[in-house]
């Protein structure tokens, strides 16, 4: 479900009625290991916004924060968003336990650092994790699609989240998570839902 378009998201927004539309974008090439470069980001950004027929995707939805190759350097998607004009869901990869976390919360900070407002009013929203929940249901366990998060885990990477944000320019950005409706629909997962300004659904 990696691939699947993101049309409206963060429309329940409480703030705003805003409807964003783009597509997903992974780290890496479709051959799933060559790391992407800004020139490549950029690439897709300016076809998206110049798709014939349509009045531009604008949007572009994130899985990971952190650069390809890296530990914890922003990744190579955001200058590319700034000189695309292109507004963000950045994501935070959940399912690879807390350092992993840590080196997240250290890449978004320091893009925050780094890029300033050019990049901060851009940010739509941040999603923590995606599909965590459904990979450890029975349903992703029997399809064998990899590790997943716990609910409470991600519930509190999302409190670590905004702490790690708090007197920042992205202070009071909206944080969900994204997953499968069957996710959703799954009592066991509320404490999730509980702790998100916004919950997105993979189609």
């Amino acid at each position: 479900m990696r691939h699947s378009i993101l049309v409206a998201m963060l429309a329940s927004l409480a703030s705003s009625n805003a409807v964003f539309q783009g597509f997903n974008y992974g780290a890496t090439k479709s051959d799933g290991y060559t790391v992407r470069a800004q020139s490549d980001f950029q690439t897709l950004f300016h076809r998206a916004r110049n798709l014939p027929g349509t009045s531009g995707f604008t949007s572009a939805r994130l899985y990971t924060t952190v650069q390809g190759g890296t530990t914890n350097e922003p990744t190579s998607a955001i200058p590319a968003a700034i000189s695309e004009n292109t507004s963000l869901l950045l994501g935070l990869w959940a399912s690879a336990g807390p350092e992993t976390m840590n080196n997240e919360i250290t890449a978004l900070k320091s893009a925050i650092a780094q890029y300033g407002t050019s990049f901060t009013k851009l940010v739509a929203g941040i999603s923590v994790g995606s599909e965590d929940l459904y990979r450890i249901s029975p349903q992703g366990v029997e399809s064998k699609s990899n590790v997943g998060a716990e609910p409470s885990a991600i519930a509190n990477y999302m409190s670590q989240v905004r702490s790690a944000l708090a007197g920042t320019a992205l202070s009071g950005t909206p944080i969900g998570h994204v997953d499968t409706w069957t996710a959703w629909v799954n009592g066991s997962n509320q404490e999730v839902v509980d702790a998100s300004d916004w919950i997105g659904v993979d189609a």
